[in-house]
């Protein structure tokens, strides 16, 4: 978070009116500033279990996120507060407290889901808040983790024969961390001591059969254990009375059960030093401005009947941040080249590798600020920028030449044109006192620093607009035979074709310079954009290695328990887990 941003108290992130969903524009802003990646934790569970109190003592506070001590539900929507993170520095810890679910005042349960839904794909860690134990209740209150495949796509467009698997989910799925309010037994099981993720585990175990009651039992627990890749529990002592409970914000922890105390405090630790930075596919870290734009995608997705998806929200964040790259990358390259180019540059391959060395850290900066370029249009675009500003900065350079060596010419020559006019060498011997001043002026001329890739042309240009009066005083010399007279008129033309000669072979040398740095800058495209694309498949591939490596876990744990169809099932999400795999280790990374 920004050092000069301070955010006293939570802001309402989402508003839930009228079974409508509306983003706040103030939370959008306070995110917009947040250039820091984000650690992002949202809380869920029924209305009036306690979970203001947990984000609130997250934030370090004992107020800010709403208790309330009724059984009226106090939140509304997803409330958001920004604070620095206590074990990370230079990590902001965004802390999402949604509103109750299950709320009878609601009547609409619709709008529940979608809270739930919007806390799954904003958070990294989803923390679910309950009373009490472990039991069908509890599950059956969880229902809406069974309803999530109807709530949120992972792909655009899933293969027409494919329908979305686990696998599309867990990529980017939080890990899950379920809290136990006021849990009273002992942990134990046949007598031995059990911890709270065991009990977890065991509490998640499916039962045997395939009665509709079975199957109820069952499909929350495989929701957990297939979509969610990390899962942690909590158990919380009551804190104090039931009486005091309203209390809670005024209440020193030395007022409070010591168990409950220290239970809140390893919870808080654990949070803190194991809940990761919100991360999408393919590595890409997520800051204030990314939160921002997920949140407006997801929100304009619901609002409009749609179902969010992460890949529309990656691909809506993509257009954003790689227009905003190519102006970045661009205007580092206008500061590079306005910093070293003095033009007019003596020849063009000075001007072509200062072009070049900061085409290449225009690039740099395009690649590092860029993402899931599809089918490379933003690269395209930014080379093409690229090229019309070697081709501006030629065109400029020609011109920056020209006019320098025509105020040369003019400085230089204007006692010549004088004289010419006076008639100085309108006389006997004239023309050869012509032609030796006109040589050491010419002398003079390419002696003069700085005059550029111009210098050439623009002199011999000038001196074709003086043959015809060169040609004039020669054929009026009356010291010159007419047998030297022509001599002289063939040794000047020879020496005008000999320029012209020279000046189109400077002009091909220039087009055959042009059209190598045209090809340098992209070769310098291709190898980084194709070193970025390898960067990205690379971490593709880890990720769906670490996919594979849960979903072989739990197959395994299925067929240990002894479910053959749940444990096919799996396998045949591995089998085209495994084929995406390897297609995509065959596929080369390409720039077209």
């Amino acid at each position: 978070m920004a050092s000069d941003m301070h955010m006293p108290g939570p802001v309402c992130l989402i508003e839930n009116t009228s079974t409508k969903l509306v983003v706040n524009p103030e939370a959008l802003k306070i995110l917009s500033a947040i250039a820091e990646p984000v650690v992002v934790v949202a809380i869920v569970g029924l209305y009036r279990t306690g979970k203001s109190y947990l984000m609130n003592k997250l934030a370090g506070q004992k107020k800010g996120f709403s208790l309330g001590s009724t059984v009226q539900s106090h939140t509304k929507g997803i409330w958001m507060w920004c604070v620095p993170h206590p074990k990370k520095p230079n990590y902001t810890l965004v802390l999402l407290d949604t509103e109750g679910l299950g709320d009878v005042e609601k009547g609409d349960n619709q709008n529940d889901s979608w809270i739930f839904a919007l806390a799954i794909l904003l958070s990294s860690t989803f923390v679910y808040n309950s009373m009490g134990t472990i039991n069908q209740q509890a599950m059956d209150q969880l229902h809406y983790v069974t309803e999530l495949t109807k709530k949120i796509r992972a792909k655009s467009s899933p293969d027409a024969n494919e329908d979305e698997d686990s696998a599309d989910f867990v990529s980017f799925f939080p890990d899950f961390v379920w809290t136990l309010r006021d849990f009273s037994l002992n942990l134990e099981v046949d007598g031995q001591p059990i911890s709270a993720d065991e009990y977890l585990q065991n509490s998640l175990k499916l039962k045997q059969g395939t009665s509709p009651k079975d199957e109820k039992f069952n499909l929350p627990r495989l929701c957990i254990r297939k979509f969610f890749p990390k899962k942690k529990c909590f158990i919380f002592d009551r804190p104090t009375h039931r009486k005091k409970l309203g209390q809670l914000e005024t209440m020193h922890d030395d007022e409070l059960d010591p168990e409950f105390v220290q239970q809140a405090a390893d919870f808080c630790s654990y949070i803190f030093t194991n809940s990761k930075v919100k991360t999408l596919s393919g590595g890409i870290q997520v800051n204030g401005p990314r939160l921002e734009t997920l949140v407006m995608t997801y929100v304009d997705a619901i609002s409009s009947g749609d179902l969010p998806c992460m890949e529309n929200a990656v691909l809506a964040l993509a257009q954003i941040e790689n227009s905003a790259a190519v102006k970045k990358a661009i205007a580092h390259y206008d500061q590079q080249m306005g910093k070293k180019v003095e033009l007019p540059t003596e020849t063009l391959q000075e001007l072509l590798d200062l072009h070049m060395a900061s085409e290449k850290e225009a690039i740099e900066v395009f690649i590092k600020n860029s993402f899931k370029d599809i089918d490379n249009l933003f690269q395209k675009d930014l080379a093409a920028q690229l090229e019309k500003r070697r081709d501006d900065f030629y065109k400029e350079n020609i011109k920056a030449s020209s006019d320098r060596c025509s105020a040369l010419l003019k400085d230089i020559f204007h006692s010549l044109e004088e004289d010419i006019k006076q008639g100085v060498y309108s006389k006997p011997g004239g023309y050869h006192l012509l032609m030796q001043t006109v040589h050491e002026l010419k002398k003079k001329y390419l002696q003069e620093p700085k005059k550029g890739i111009q210098s050439e042309e623009v002199l011999q240009t000038y001196l074709m607009s003086k043959e015809s009066v060169i040609d004039a005083i020669l054929q009026t010399d009356q010291t010159l035979t007419e047998k030297e007279k022509e001599i002289e008129v063939q040794r000047v033309k020879a020496e005008s074709a000999e320029a012209a000669a020279k000046m189109l072979e400077e002009m091909q040398k220039k087009n055959q310079q042009m059209m190598e740095e045209k090809e340098k800058s992209y070769q310098e495209h291709v190898k980084q954009l194709t070193e970025k694309m390898e960067q990205e498949r690379a971490q593709l591939m880890a990720e769906q290695e670490r996919t594979m490596a849960l979903k072989l876990k739990e197959q395994a744990l299925l067929l240990k328990e002894g479910f053959q169809n749940e444990s096919r099932q799996l396998q045949r999400e591995i089998e085209t887990l495994k084929n995406n795999m390897a297609r995509r280790n065959r596929n080369k990374c390409t720039i077209s």
